[in-house]
């Protein structure tokens, strides 16, 4: 494909904003329809990045001939109908994490991608960030070899709120969210399947519904290990932060810095053509379009991340 790649994104909030202002570096792509909530912010928003088309209704997208690609910003519970309805219409998509809060929907969605020959790709941003990408590198290279991570996932979220602030439609979840971008990751660069996990959660929040705190430990197959702790309810440095512990050396990550254990600066800025990950990640998805290849995470990929996920929600719910 060598004309321009079309495209419908659906989500005009905060994580939607990160994916148009990444777009607008990538040469050969353009935005044609908005999808949003509420048609009226949804309007000033499109206004801003000259997106002709707006709409509340993905269908009305997705009905469009001219669109040649979907990308999912939308509520987790919506993903994978959304997902689905896209590759039903014969449109690659790519979803935000996670691809599904149930393991069924998530299979379902890789044995419909398969059927219709589509690029259907899930927005693990971990992959494509400069820092993990730097290690990554390290590993394939038999430079260094992951012995354990140490992961902390903290926000303070003691109400439906999204990045930006502003109050949020839906419920955001520790396990089928958070817990996803360092399950996925930690295989990815473990480079071996994950084959022990095990959980634990703190109290449930009365009115969210959901564990406001959570632990997590996996083991990989070749022996690493990985401990995460997640949490809504930290008042403090916000964010997630990576340790790398590896034969050779230690590494912390935090978003796109990179640091050895000794908190020397390491230069990640000539690991890819940008730092922003989600400019990263939205160029894996179009280049796999452009020559008909899976990208890096696509649906099939990623797919084990949520096995284990639904494998520990079943302790959990198991007491």
């Amino acid at each position: 494909m060598t004309k321009t790649i079309k495209v419908a994104l659906a989500g005009a909030g905060a994580f939607g904003i990160k994916h148009l202002d990444g777009i607008q570096h990538i040469e050969g792509v353009q935005v044609v329809s908005l999808v949003g909530r509420e048609l009226e912010k949804t309007q000033e928003v499109a206004r801003k990045y000259g997106i002709a088309h707006v709409s509340t209704d993905l269908a009305d997208s997705l009905a469009l001939p001219e669109v040649d690609a979907v990308i999912l910003c939308t509520p987790t519970q919506m993903h994978a109908s959304q997902t689905l309805a896209c590759l039903h219409a014969g449109k690659h998509v790519q979803v935000e994490i996670p691809l599904a809060d149930r393991w069924s929907d998530a299979a379902e969605v890789v044995q419909v991608a398969q059927q219709k020959g589509l690029v259907a790709m899930c927005g693990h941003t971990r992959r494509f960030n400069p820092s993990h990408q730097w290690v990554h590198q390290k590993i394939q290279a038999g430079d260094f070899h992951l012995q354990q991570m140490d992961v902390q996932t903290y926000f303070f979220r003691r109400s439906n709120m999204n990045a930006l602030g502003q109050p949020r439609s839906w419920t955001d979840h520790l396990l089928w969210h958070h817990a996803a971008h360092t399950v996925d990751l930690f295989a990815y660069q473990a480079g071996s399947p994950i084959v022990k996990a095990h959980a634990l959660q703190g109290p449930i929040h009365p009115v969210l519904g959901i564990a406001m705190d959570m632990s997590i430990q996996l083991q990989a197959a070749n022996g690493a290990i990985c401990t995460l702790s997640l949490s809504f309810n930290n008042d403090g440095p916000l964010g997630t932060y990576f340790r790398y512990i590896g034969d050779t050396g230690t590494y912390l990550a935090r978003y796109d810095d990179l640091f050895t254990g000794k908190e020397d600066k390491i230069d990640v800025s000539q690991v890819a053509v940008s730092m922003n990950g989600i400019e990263l990640q939205d160029r894996e998805f179009f280049g796999a379009i452009r020559e008909g290849r899976e990208p890096n995470a696509s649906v099939a990929q990623v797919l084990p991340c949520y096995q284990v996920l639904h494998a520990l929600e079943q302790q959990l719910n198991a007491g």
